[in-house]
């Protein structure tokens, strides 16, 4: 395999294993400014959860794969979650994380007005990962994530929000801040940046 679908060299030794990021409105312009300034061997598995439409296409995956290092796809289901590489939450389902390091999607209603739900992974990834993860709200519409934001924190992971200023809509990044006390808040251009330090911990 090419360096960017799989980095067969990453050890375990990393204070953290799993980021888990939320966004909405303003989600594919935020999404790029993080994953473009990390590299192809950054040693952390992602999660993405977008809302967006059910129908869509698949165009974020491969626009996020094509302009950046780190190789992006959707998540499927049953699939081992693997270091270094970025998983998008297929439109229409909640996506959940095993015990077992593999993901799991549920038809089940809708959470926060939205399926897949952020505050619905970040919650079973909460109840996986425990203090080895780092949660991250972005620029949204409603108040999606801040429940489970607060589970990770309350969990002994990190919890990160967006500055609300510098959000498309700052609505999602405002209910975080309000449930959570985070551990970092950040304008956009400063989030990428900090994840490629906090990767670095051992």
């Amino acid at each position: 395999m090419t360096q960017k679908l799989r980095n067969d060299y990453i050890t375990k030794d990393n204070k953290y294993k799993v980021i888990v990021i939320g966004v909405s409105t303003g989600g594919l312009k935020a999404i790029k400014a993080i994953l473009s300034v990390l590299p192809s061997e950054f040693a952390l598995s992602i999660i993405i959860v977008m809302h967006r439409h059910k129908e869509t296409d698949g165009y974020l995956e491969r626009s996020l794969d094509g302009e950046c290092k780190i190789h992006v796809k959707q998540a499927d289901e049953k699939e081992e979650i693997k270091a270094g590489i970025v998983y998008v939450a297929p439109p229409n389902y909640h996506l959940l994380i095993e015990d077992n390091g593999t993901f799991s999607m549920s038809v089940e209603g809708h959470v926060n007005y939205a399926r897949p739900s952020i505050d619905v992974v970040f919650e079973s990834a909460a109840e996986v990962y425990g203090k080895e993860l780092i949660g991250v709200i972005l620029t949204g519409a409603n108040k999606d994530g801040s429940r489970g934001l607060k589970k990770i924190k309350e969990a002994g992971g990190l919890a990160i929000v967006q500055t609300p200023e510098t959000s498309e809509v700052a609505e999602m990044p405002r209910a975080a801040i309000a449930a959570v006390d985070p551990d970092y808040v950040l304008p956009l251009d400063e989030l990428g940046l900090l994840l490629r330090k906090l990767e670095s911990e051992r």
